[in-house]
């Protein structure tokens, strides 16, 4: 065993002072961020009311909400006559206008079944009660009386109000029962009608008659080929409304790129005003870099908002509101990129007795050039995604889409449609975008 003895512990204490008189804060530092950060998480807790906010939140609702970005739904409606029991379907059902879809039986005795899901969900209609199988247990409605009455236990995913009762049939639907009318709510996965709605007279018809009429078969509008009035219905689907949405969406792209070009070119010429080491007037360098503090500080969509008063709603709303914000941020990135360049070569060239362009052009633009692009490419791709939110408040582009069809908390499949057609454009920008800064400055995309 190796003794140290005092006069080399003394030394060894002299040379690694850090490793034997630790301040405080070496020493506690660790324990004392772990509790300010139990201390910020309590905070947070009881300034939120977490556990209120938790017991209170309607969970049921997020798998209702994804349910319907996935699926559609048919509600036919069954009344109750002295004679006999007619079915009525929405207006706008997705069956069409004259639906008789297999899955309603009618019964040779009157009455009326509907297979609500291939799991024996089955509801039986007729004059004087309504059966409803789910689960196993089929449950008689009586409806012959004042009020509808649940014959024996009423299971649990049944609910008894005073004037109908509603059995919660998971997914694959629910059935509201009163005196006089049950009305059916079935889903189906998918989305209903996508490519021809229910006026187009390519409606329902399978694939492979559709393209034997599209290639070879007779017109279905005189004097317009069918590949024409096929491409028309499919634009002018008026469920889905390609033809707008996809125009919105080009709108959002074309915003996003003019409002950052427009930004880039107004932002490039200041920055060189801003940066200290290109133009040594510290008066024009502060009131630059405060410009372009107010410029970014204010969000891009309250810039929306004064612009969209001013101009009124549209995509020239949407272009000046990037335009604005994209000035100020790419100004602070631009004049921070000029102070950081190397001088040696500007002071190179400008020893040569080159003019102060010409000192620019080849002593600074080569070194900041790939950055510039860099941060540019950047910027534009995050104002893609910038572009949808503006639009909610009247910019122009796909958000104000996005947020009609949001606000009327019935057309879901329709938001899933244009997230889906944002998130593809977003990311094939991002690669684009990588794509062309690796190659701008010579690296490999990996």
């Amino acid at each position: 065993m190796t003794v140290i003895d005092a006069n080399r512990m003394h030394e060894i204490e002299q040379r690694y002072p850090e490793y034997f008189k630790r301040s405080f804060r070496q020493r506690f530092g660790g324990l004392m961020a772990v509790i300010v950060t139990l201390v910020y998480a309590l905070y947070a807790t009881w300034f939120f009311d977490l556990p209120k906010l938790l017991a209170e939140a309607h969970w049921e609702r997020v798998g209702l909400y994804l349910s319907q970005w996935v699926s559609y739904d048919v509600q036919p409606e069954f009344r109750i006559g002295d004679d006999a029991i007619t079915v009525k379907y929405p207006r706008f059902s997705p069956l069409g206008d004259d639906p008789h879809p297999n899955w309603v039986i009618n019964n040779p005795d009157g009455s009326v079944t509907v297979s609500v899901s291939g799991m024996g969900r089955t509801v039986t209609v007729s004059k004087t009660e309504t059966t409803v199988t789910a689960r196993g247990v089929s449950v008689p409605v009586e409806v012959s009386s004042g009020a509808p009455k649940v014959i024996g236990p009423v299971p649990s995913w049944m609910t008894v109000y005073d004037d109908n009762v509603l059995a919660d049939l998971g997914f694959a639907g629910d059935v509201s029962i009163s005196v006089d009318r049950v009305k059916v709510r079935k889903r189906f996965l998918g989305w209903a009608n996508f490519v021809f709605d229910t006026q187009s007279p390519f409606f329902d018809k399978p694939v492979g008659e559709v393209l034997s009429l599209i290639v070879s078969g007779p017109e279905l509008k005189p004097g317009q080929s069918n590949l024409s009035l096929a491409f028309d219905n499919v634009w002018n689907n008026s469920a889905w409304q390609h033809g707008d949405v996809w125009t919105k969406l080009f709108q959002t792209i074309v915003m996003a790129f003019l409002g950052t070009l427009l930004g880039a070119l107004l932002a490039f010429p200041l920055a060189f005003f801003a940066a200290r080491n290109i133009t040594p007037n510290r008066v024009v360098n502060q009131v630059l870099k405060r410009a372009f503090d107010f410029l970014r500080s204010v969000d891009m969509l309250i810039w929306a908002l004064f612009l969209t008063r001013a101009f009124g709603p549209g995509p020239l709303a949407g272009s000046g509101a990037i335009v604005l914000t994209e000035t100020g941020t790419l100004g602070k990135l631009y004049s921070e990129g000029l102070e950081n360049i190397d001088n040696k070569p500007r002071e190179g060239i400008k020893s040569t007795g080159a003019s102060t362009v010409l000192t620019h052009r080849y002593g600074i633009i080569p070194q900041i050039v790939p950055v510039f692009v860099s941060q540019t490419l950047y910027q534009w791709e995050s104002n893609v995604r910038g572009a949808t939110i503006i639009g909610a408040v009247g910019a122009g582009g796909i958000g104000l889409k996005l947020w009609e069809a949001m606000r009327t908390n019935a057309n879901w499949e329709n938001v899933a449609y244009m997230v889906l057609l944002i998130l593809i454009v977003v990311f094939l920008f991002d690669m684009a975008s990588n794509a062309l800064r690796h190659r701008l400055m010579g690296t490999k995309v990996h």
